[in-house]
This record gives C-alpha cells, sequence and structure tokens, in this order.
C-alpha cells in the first residue's frame, strides 16, 4: 500500500518539484516572486512554462487550462493542447511563457454587473505564481487572476490578493513601531471548515427541486430529524466512509491538506476541514475542494449538496472561516500569549478587529450574503444576521480593566478537574466556543461562521483583510507621529474597546432576546440580500475599498449588480420549479388518491358493508381543501411572479425578498400538509425519510 507521504501533492507543480525540475537561479526567482511579490521576467517564465509542461505531461496531461474564479462564484476553465503542427505533418508540445503567463478567455459571458456589453468581449486571464499549478483530469491547471480589457476585475481572486497586499503593508507599519526591524510581509491565513450532506444518487434524480435548486421546496417533516443528537460526531456510515477515504486521497493528491471528518448535526450531513493555508491558497484549495465533493459522490452513487439549506426543519450547512495574520517569521499576531493583559502588540491588533468588525457590519454581512444563505442565517441553528463579537470570559475581563482602568485578575495554568481518579486535569482553554456567534475568538484565530457552505470564501477573506488593514492604517498614522508611544498606545486601546464596546457579546446569539438586545446597542440587523445589499454604496463603504485599494468605485458597481441580479435569478428558478412541481407532480398526485380512495369507499357501499366510510370521506374532504388550497396559493405565487419578472435591480430584488419568498412559504406549508395524507405509492417524489435516511 503506497504511503500518504508518497503520494501527497503529487499532482502539484509545487516548490519541491521546482526545485527539482527548475535551474537554480530560475528557481531563486520564481521563489523570490512568491515570498516577496518581485515582478518575473519573461526568459524565467518561459523556463517555469517549459518545465512545468514536461511535468504535466508526464502526468497524462494532453492540455493547459487557466483556471480561474469568476463573479459566478464557482471556477472557470478554457482548455488547450499543448499540440503545435510541425511541417512534417507531426506535432510537437509546447508551453512558452506567454501562453503561461496570460490568457484571453471571453470576458462578456461572464457576470460583469454591466462593465462588459456583448460586443466588448476581450478579457484576460494572468497566472498568480503564488499559487501552485496542478493536474487534473489530463489537464495542467494554472491558477490565474481575470480581469477585463479595460482592467477591472471580474474575479474573486484580484480583490483578495489586493487584501492580503494591504493588510500586509499595514501590519508591518504597526510592527515596526514595535520595534520589529526584520519582517518584510504578514500574511492572512484560512482555514476553512466545510460542511455538506450526502444523499442517494438514484433519489435525487427523482427529485426535480434538489436537480435544478439544489435545494428541496417541499418536503414534510419525517418522524424523526436531530432531535435525538445521535448523528453528530457518530459512527460513520460504511457507504459515507468509503466516500470519504476516496474523496481524501483526491484530495491529498492535489496538495489540499484534508485533516478532519466527521458527522455533522443533522441527518445525512457531514463534515470536511482542512490545515490552515495562505488566504488565496485556502481559496483556491476550497474551491477544488467543492468540486471534487461532488465528483467523488457520483462515484460512490451518491450527490453532494452544498446548498446552505437543502432541508427544512433540521441544521443547514456553513463553511466556518477561521482567519488570523501571521509575519514571515511565523509569528502569529492574533496569539495573545500567556499574558494577553500585558501584550501590548496583541491587544492592539485586537483592539483592530474590534473596531473593523463594529464599523463594517455591513460589509461582513455582504461578504456572506446570497439567496441561498438567507435561509440558515438567523434560523436558530446558525449565527444570526446581526454581527458581534465573542471574545470568551478572560478577554472580555481583560478589556474590561482597560476600558474602565480597573485592577485585572489574572487567571493563569487554569487546570480543568474533570472528577474522575484515573483523568488527567487538563489545561483550561483561555476561551469556550460560542456557536452561535457569528465572528468567535478562538485561542489565536477568529472563527467567522456565517459564511454559507456554498460561497467561494474569497469575499468574506477579501473583506476582512480589507476591514482591518483600514483601521490598522487608521492606528498607524496616529501612532507614527507620537512622542511617547506606549502612553499613546495605552490611550488609543482604551479609546477605541470603549467606542467599540457594543459589538462584543459573549451571550446566547439564538435568543430572541438578543435581537432586542442588539437593536438597543445600535448594531445593524439586515436579514436578507436586498437589505445588506442597500448599504454597500454608501460613501464609507466605498472611500474603505478604494482607499486599501482593493475595489475600484466601477467594480463595487459591477458587484452591487451581479448580486442583485444573482439574487433574482435563484429565487426565479426555485418559482419556476415550484410552480411545476404544484401543477405537475403534487396536485395530480393527489386527485389520483382522491379518486382511487372515492372509488374504494363507492365499491364499499356497493357491497353493502354497511357504510363505514367515514373515514374515506373525511380524508377525501380534507385532501380536497388542501388541493384547492394550494391550487389558489399556487396561482396568487404565478402572478406574483409575473409581476417580478418586469423588475430589476434593487427593486426586483426587493419584490422577491419581501413578497415572492413568503408566499412560496404558504405554498410550501400547503403542499407538506398534503405530503403525508397521500398513500406511499402516490407520493410524487421521494420524502426527507428517503433522503436523509437511506444511504
Amino acid at each position: 500500500m503506497q504511503k500518504l507521504q508518497d503520494f501527497f501533492g503529487s499532482n502539484v507543480f509545487n516548490l519541491k518539484v521546482m526545485q527539482e525540475r527548475l535551474p537554480k537561479d530560475t528557481f531563486r526567482a520564481l521563489k523570490k516572486t512568491i515570498e516577496d511579490g518581485t515582478p518575473l521576467e519573461l526568459d524565467v517564465a518561459n523556463q517555469v512554462a517549459h518545465a512545468m509542461k514536461e511535468w504535466a505531461i508526464e502526468k497524462g496531461a494532453t492540455h493547459y487550462t487557466h483556471w480561474f474564479q469568476p463573479l459566478t462564484g464557482i471556477t472557470a476553465e478554457k482548455h488547450d493542447s499543448f499540440i503545435v503542427p510541425t511541417n512534417d505533418g507531426g506535432v510537437i508540445m509546447s508551453l512558452s511563457g506567454k501562453e503561461l503567463t496570460k490568457g484571453e478567455p471571453d470576458a462578456s459571458s461572464f457576470p460583469s454587473g454591466g462593465t462588459r456589453a456583448t460586443f466588448e468581449a476581450r478579457g484576460y486571464t494572468v497566472w498568480d505564481p503564488t499559487a501552485f499549478a496542478f493536474v487534473k483530469e489530463h489537464s495542467l491547471c494554472i491558477p490565474t487572476a481575470y480581469c477585463s480589457y479595460t482592467g477591472e476585475a471580474l474575479d474573486k481572486k484580484t480583490p483578495l490578493l489586493r487584501s492580503m497586499q494591504s493588510i500586509s503593508k499595514q501590519s508591518v507599519r504597526i510592527l515596526r513601531m514595535f520595534g520589529n526591524r526584520t519582517v518584510k510581509r504578514v500574511v492572512s491565513s484560512i482555514g476553512a471548515e466545510q460542511e455538506y450532506f450526502l444523499i442517494d444518487e438514484k433519489l435525487y434524480n427523482q427529485r426535480k427541486d434538489l436537480r435544478m435548486t439544489g435545494r428541496t421546496l417541499f418536503g414534510s417533516k419525517p418522524p424523526k430529524g436531530q432531535e435525538m443528537d445521535d448523528q453528530y460526531f457518530g459512527a460513520l456510515k460504511l457507504r459515507v466512509n468509503e466516500y470519504m477515504e476516496d474523496l481524501n486521497n483526491e484530495l491529498w493528491k492535489l496538495g489540499i491538506p484534508a485533516k478532519t471528518e466527521h458527522n455533522e448535526a443533522a441527518p445525512a450531513q457531514h463534515e470536511m476541514a482542512p490545515i490552515y493555508a495562505i488566504s488565496n491558497v485556502s481559496a483556491d484549495q476550497n474551491q477544488l475542494t467543492m468540486e471534487i465533493m461532488k465528483k467523488v459522490a457520483r462515484r460512490h452513487g451518491l450527490v453532494c449538496l452544498l446548498h446552505e439549506k437543502p432541508f427544512a426543519g433540521v441544521n443547514g450547512s456553513g463553511k466556518h472561516v477561521n482567519w488570523s495574520i501571521s509575519t514571515n517569521e511565523d509569528e502569529n499576531l492574533m496569539d495573545p500569549g500567556k499574558t494577553p493583559r500585558k501584550n501590548a502588540q496583541f491587544l492592539l491588533f485586537l483592539t483592530a478587529v474590534i473596531k473593523a468588525v463594529d464599523e463594517n457590519q455591513d460589509l461582513l454581512r455582504i461578504s456572506v450574503a446570497s439567496a441561498g444563505n438567507d435561509n440558515r442565517l438567523g434560523g436558530y441553528e446558525a449565527p444570526p444576521a446581526i454581527m458581534s463579537i465573542y471574545l470568551g470570559e478572560e478577554l472580555e475581563a481583560v478589556l474590561e480593566s482597560i476600558k474602565n482602568g480597573t485592577p485585572y485578575n489574572e487567571k493563569t495554568n487554569q487546570k480543568m478537574t474533570i472528577g474522575a481518579d484515573v483523568l488527567p486535569a487538563i489545561p483550561k482553554d483561555s476561551t469556550d466556543r460560542n456557536r452561535t456567534s457569528p465572528f468567535a475568538f478562538s485561542g489565536n484565530k477568529f472563527e467567522f461562521r456565517s459564511v454559507g457552505s456554498s460561497l467561494s470564501i474569497s469575499g468574506p477573506a477579501t473583506t476582512l483583510n480589507a476591514i482591518v488593514a483600514n483601521v490598522l492604517k487608521e492606528f498607524a498614522d496616529e501612532l507614527e507621529k507620537s512622542e511617547d508611544f506606549t502612553a499613546d498606545l495605552q490611550k488609543l486601546i482604551k479609546r477605541e474597546i470603549t467606542a467599540h464596546w457594543k459589538i462584543i457579546f459573549n451571550g446566547n446569539g439564538y435568543d430572541e432576546s438578543w435581537i432586542k438586545e442588539a437593536k438597543k446597542r445600535g448594531l445593524m440587523n439586515l436579514p436578507n440580500l436586498p437589505t445588506a445589499m442597500a448599504e454597500y454604496l454608501k460613501e464609507k463603504n466605498v472611500k474603505l475599498y478604494t482607499d486599501t485599494q482593493v475595489y475600484t468605485k466601477v467594480e463595487m458597481q459591477s458587484h452591487y449588480e451581479v448580486k442583485l441580479e444573482k439574487y433574482c435569478q435563484v429565487i426565479n428558478i426555485e418559482v419556476e420549479t415550484m410552480l411545476e412541481m404544484v401543477n405537475k407532480d403534487i396536485i395530480p398526485s393527489a386527485f389520483k388518491y382522491i379518486r382511487d380512495v372515492s372509488n374504494t369507499a363507492l365499491a364499499v357501499k356497493q357491497l353493502g358493508c354497511g357504510g363505514g366510510t367515514f373515514a374515506e370521506d373525511n380524508l377525501v374532504k380534507q385532501l380536497s381543501d388542501y388541493v384547492d388550497a394550494l391550487a389558489r396559493k399556487a396561482k396568487d405565487l404565478d402572478v406574483m411572479h409575473i409581476e417580478a419578472k418586469k423588475l430589476g435591480g434593487m427593486e426586483g430584488a426587493k419584490f422577491y425578498a419581501d413578497k415572492i419568498v413568503p408566499q412560496m412559504a404558504e405554498v410550501r406549508a400547503v403542499a407538506d400538509s398534503i405530503e403525508p395524507l397521500l398513500g406511499e405509492e402516490y407520493k410524487p417524489y421521494p420524502s426527507y425519510e428517503d433522503l436523509m435516511f437511506r444511504i
């Protein structure tokens, strides 16, 4: 059996492979580009391209593709073969430095928010040398950024790289004031926990809603859900275990450090978590992970659902983004050390994060907004749509002592006794975990729990980097003018902690009382995408993104249009699917059952069996009333839908959110009342019980 160490990263053109295959000078130049961001000369690119091509061909590759991340939220590929015809009718295999560094996909066929018209088609993909190329399905995949002919970013990677540059620049300024003269850069790192559902492929194919929308639009509650708490961390079913083993092998070959796997809270729900990586690499790896999850599932007769809320009544799926920043000298700037009260550098960076989250609640909410995630956030199973920060008892006490100017009773080396002599006392963490908090500190990082399972992590990571960089710039501008750094640092931390104390909340984010408390504190409650996007183009947000050079105003306007358009398109597809299922599946199935039950009752009467048709008559009346109500609700939805399709932009999005979504809920409620009354063989599609418990 092949050892994991021998095949991990075997399909990746990583530093080890580069060092083996590139001339020493070329390798040094490329490594300097990767580590310091220095430009790469064409002759170096040519040598890298040749070595990369030779390596890929040995791996069975016949094509290469610039692999990029447009505003669709998924990845895109255009494949070209390595072949170049020769005069004698043969071919040679070639990849030039120019082909490596630049490609030209159609820029008008991807979402651009109106920045690209159909006749303005030219766009460019540009090699990202900081992310390793890899071989996938006979193609060499070259990670790239994607921009338009006029220079606007049309992807999620370019703004992420800009934000990483911004937070590095401002963090280094801060570190210089603390006496660090050797640090060259600061990188943001992410570990993205990925939740997902697995269901049987045959059952999936029988559900039009799953095929068209990724979630169930109908489905009555099964006799058993997640109330027994027997799924979470439970023993893996054989079929699921085989899937996970296969998935791990595929991920490991691509250098994706899949670390943790387990059952999640809901039936048929699971989670995979990797080890941390630099933000842009982590984003690439997570996009690959989602793609491979789906492909591997099909090999096992399964379907992997990444929608945030595929089933009503049980937990939806998130993607917890664990975010931190570290120096190139391996110092984690979010690590409080043993005595956070005395660690002024940590406290300043922590204060910057607190201020950034408080002042930019809207931008963080926007970064996780989608039609799918709106079904999950605030549903008493996931963080609320209200942004807040959880710090834990110790850190909150530290900051409170700073805010109030009171002594802090330090609790070091606490041990936790468990009550059984055979078990050792274990060190107690300085923070508990709060799964109801959208933004929770957990030891040496922040866990952004509001990110939806299907979303690219590039958006949230870009926002986090940008808002923190913006605050760090403010702090650096102020402190660099200081004549008494220590005294002014203490004043700054106390001032900002006091000003932004309202964002700190260590309680239960699921509790309804928190909504009232948050409103009293002046926190924003943006329950859906349209209300969040209404904040996006406000002056303070445009200023922040343009000052940090993460987005231009034109790009922000583009993203505004793209987000609203996609929201409307997603719900439009859901409505049309819902109406088809009502009219072609649910109502005909109910009529057929009513007819058969009525015929049975009539036959009983004709046989003179003493009447005894109360049950049948009652069932027929109940079903008939429900079917009539369903038809009326569906007709109302259809009329509203016709009106919605006439609208666009924010007006259309608000109409979908305020009118269409509630009406869809009414249609579903009636349909879900019909399902339990139907005989098993009359049900038009597999039930929740079938989907969640038959693997």
